[in-house]
This record gives C-alpha cells, sequence and structure tokens, in this order.
C-alpha cells in the first residue's frame, strides 16, 4: 500500500515517526512518502520536506509568511497528486493540513487524521468541514471523543502516544549522565521553553532569572531538535545554567522540577511526573486574537484532561519574574508537589494505556483492505 504522511512541528515528527513503524511492522510492502522531520526519516519512507522549513507561530507570524505557506500548499498537493497513495494520513497541524484534506477529498483520496486538530479549544465550526473532508478521525484525548459525539461524527479512541514513547525508552543511568553534562550534584530544575525560535525567545529570558533565585538547583536547558545549539548562546552566556540539546527524556527522566512552554511538553513533563510550572507568553497581538476565538478554562494538557487546575498556568501578563519565583518555590518542596504526584497518576490512567499507534496502524490497514 502506498501512505503520504503530512505532519508538522517536533511532536507531529515523534508521533509520525511512531505511527510509521507500526505501518511498516504490519504492512511489509508499504511504500511511505510524508512531510515530517528527522525522527520520521529514521523510521523510513521519503522525506518530500522538514518542518523546520514551515514553522511559524502566532496569527501575526503566519500572516507575514502567508505567500511561502500557500507555496507549500501548492507544492503539497502537486506532489500528493504526483504519487497517488491508497490513503492520505494528516497528523496534527491543522492549518495545513486541513486545506490540504479539502483538496484532497475532493480529488477522491482516502483521508485519514491522526490526532485532531483542536477544534474543541476554538472555531467549533471547523467539525464541519472535518466531517466533510476526513473519512477517519483517530483521537489520542479521552474528551475528544465525546466532543465529537455531539456533531453526529464517529470517531476512534486510541490512546496517547506519547505513553508508549515514554514506557519503552530505555532507562537512564543518572550517574552517566550526570557526568557526561557535567551537572554535578545538585538537583535539577529542567527549562522546555518550546521548539520555535519566536516562543523560545520570548520564554527562556524570563525562565533564567530564576537561576540565581535558586542557588541550590542546577538548571538544564532543553534544547530542542528543530534548533542550532548556537542559536542558545546569548541565552546562558555568564548564566550558571547547563545545556544539553535533543534529550529532553532523558533530562525529565532525572529532574526534580521543570519551567515549561504549553504545548506537548507539559503531558510529557507529567508522564515522567515531574512538578512543573506551565508558561506562555505570545506577541501582543497574537495574544489579543488567540483571548477572543480560544474558549478553554485552561491551555495546558495536564489541566484540559483532568478538567481542573492541577499545575500552575502563568499565560501573558501573569509569566512574570515575581510569579515564576512563587510557583517555582511551591512544587521544589512541600505539600503542593505531593498533591501533583497523585494527580499525574490520576491523569495517566485517563489517557488509555499503551499501543495507540500500532492500534491506529491496524485501523487504517484494515480500513485499507476493506
Amino acid at each position: 500500500m502506498k501512505y503520504y504522511i503530512v505532519a508538522g512541528e517536533a511532536s507531529g515528527d515523534l508521533h509520525g515517526s511512531n505511527l510509521m513503524k507500526e505501518i511498516i511492522k504490519q504492512d511489509s510492502d508499504a511504500d511511505i512518502r510524508f512531510w515530517g522531520g528527522d525522527l520520521m526519516k529514521e523510521a523510513g519512507g521519503t522525506l518530500v520536506s522538514h518542518y523546520k522549513e514551515r514553522a511559524f507561530m502566532g496569527f501575526v507570524e503566519v500572516i507575514m509568511n502567508l505567500r511561502k505557506i500557500f507555496g507549500f500548499i501548492k507544492f503539497c498537493k502537486n506532489d500528493i497528486a504526483s504519487f497517488n497513495p491508497d490513503v492520505i494520513i494528516f497528523i496534527d497541524n491543522s492549518g495545513f493540513n486541513l486545506r490540504i484534506a479539502k483538496w484532497a477529498k475532493e480529488k477522491g483520496f482516502r483521508t485519514n487524521y491522526y490526532i485532531s486538530p483542536q477544534v474543541w479549544a476554538s472555531r467549533a465550526g471547523r467539525v464541519e468541514a472535518i466531517k466533510r473532508d476526513v473519512d477517519k478521525m483517530f483521537v489520542i484525548l479521552p474528551f475528544e471523543k465525546e466532543f465529537y459525539n455531539k456533531y453526529n461524527y464517529q470517531v476512534d479512541f486510541v490512546g496517547h502516544p506519547l505513553i508508549d514513547g515514554i514506557a519503552d525508552r530505555p532507562q537512564v543511568d543518572e550517574k552517566i549522565f550526570r557526568k557526561e553534562h557535567d551537572l554535578g550534584e545538585k538537583e535539577i530544575i529542567a527549562l522546555l521553553p518550546g521548539s520555535r525560535k519566536q516562543e523560545i525567545t520570548k520564554m527562556l529570558s524570563t525562565m533564567l532569572l530564576m537561576v540565581d533565585k535558586f542557588p541550590d538547583y542546577q538548571f538544564v536547558i532543553a534544547g530542542a531538535p528543530s534548533q542550532t545549539e548556537s542559536f542558545y548562546d546569548e541565552f546562558i552566556k555568564n548564566k550558571n545554567v547547563k545545556f544539553i540539546n535533543n534529550k529532553t527524556y532523558d533530562l525529565l527522566s532525572i529532574a526534580n522540577t521543570a519551567l515549561v512552554t504549553s504545548g506537548t511538553a507539559t503531558l510529557e513533563t507529567a508522564l515522567f511526573k515531574v512538578p512543573q510550572v506551565v508558561c506562555y507568553k505570545g506577541s501582543w497581538l497574537s495574544y489579543q486574537i488567540a483571548k477572543r476565538i480560544i474558549t478553554l478554562e485552561y491551555i495546558s494538557l495536564v489541566n484540559l484532561i483532568m478538567d481542573k487546575e492541577v499545575v500552575t498556568e502563568l499565560i501573558q501578563n501573569d509569566f512574570t519574574e515575581k510569579r515564576l519565583e512563587q510557583e517555582l518555590q511551591s512544587i521544589v518542596k512541600g505539600e503542593k508537589r505531593e498533591q501533583l504526584f497523585s494527580d499525574y497518576f490520576d491523569l495517566e490512567q485517563k489517557l488509555g494505556g499503551k499501543g495507540a499507534s500500532a492500534k491506529t496502524a491496524s485501523l487504517i490497514i484494515e480500513e485499507l483492505k476493506g
């Protein structure tokens, strides 16, 4: 069978790579062409476009790069038509993927979507377009199935793929890891400032203000695979902070606490049972637009899944040096820290256990075989 997969961002690359491995395992004749990243490239198939080329953040940044984006859309359509796949699999990345899905459905291609666009967060009217353009939707958050049911659209809840990725990873020898990266013996506070240049620039400077306020801890920046190490140099000059590139899971496995930019990383941090403060700050205009169209009470996946405030969210004007210090102080030790561990356990139970990638691959292949 011929599969065409379209993913964007580091998280899409991760989930796409695990799905590809399962497709190849279950379909020995699989021919896969994809838009993604390095992890998907390692899994097999043919890389068409790397997500780094399309990493635009926020409403303003997207508008400024519309010409490039429309060029990518046109190229993607032409490439799909040339490849003529048996199925197109879209992974998250709704702004790009829903446009391709509309065209693909009109052209008669079979369309599957893995990891739903966040229509439950804003612009729920997009559900009608999804019903029209997407043959099968595979969701990874438990509340999404109920959400789509309200619109008479049947979707498959397959569980969350992060559980597999974290459970199946090799165990880290903390002594060796600390020695390799010159981390010393202090307890570690991990800094996860995001994956795009714009968000890293906005988040990391404030996060680093905590270094001198918590001298008994070793601060470590988790470098994103989408950025070069040199990009981080300007932030860590003359700071008592370490930098580790592209080893976020290893770092979280030994961290005491974390400061995390809102996104998939908040859930990853929770699954590693690391107490965290969730942070987010965008451009003024992007934030004003988002505030008017996003209807959610929370922005972090942890709180959304649990439907209550488990982790503190410092958003926009709340993301200040003073508030960050207060919240970090409350979770490095003490009762709030213990409560987080209990809530994290409940969170994992809600996510439905292992096997998301294998289950999704199986459902896709079964549908193709008819």
